[in-house]
């Protein structure tokens, strides 16, 4: 299986200068534990995901003061649709994170997370069909 059966074509994107809030609201109102930041001006993709959220909260850091592109990954390791989940499940676990951005000729295509994989590695009952 490879990762385009598995990832989310529908990203949430949010801009640099979104507070972590606003970030976080979006992320919970969409149910998604990252959001990619696309930042023109630095001309590069990033991600936040709802750990970093977490770190500057429990530093006691402002969610309305902090902004995104200060809690943003930028060394991000992006996927393509044709990795295979073995593939994405290793960067991962070699990364030590859980969301892997899939580019496709260079554009955002999707977003891939462990849950994801976890899901067409062991679908619910619900999911295999009768």
């Amino acid at each position: 299986m490879l990762v385009r059966d598995a990832m989310t074509a529908m990203v949430l994107t949010i801009g640099p200068a979104h507070t972590l809030r606003q970030a976080a609201a979006l992320m919970s109102a969409r149910r998604v534990g990252a959001a990619v930041v696309l930042d023109p001006e630095a001309g590069g993709i990033g991600i936040l995901t709802e750990r970093d959220v977490l770190n500057s909260v429990g530093l006691g850091q402002s969610p309305d003061a902090e902004r995104a592109y200060d809690h943003t990954t930028t060394d991000v390791v992006f996927a393509t649709p044709s990795w295979t989940l073995t593939e994405a499940a290793r960067a991962m676990a070699r990364g030590g994170f859980r969301h892997l951005v899939v580019l496709d000729r260079g554009d955002v295509a999707g977003i891939v997370s462990v849950r994801d994989i976890i899901r067409c590695w062991a679908p619910t009952e619900a999911q295999v069909p009768a």
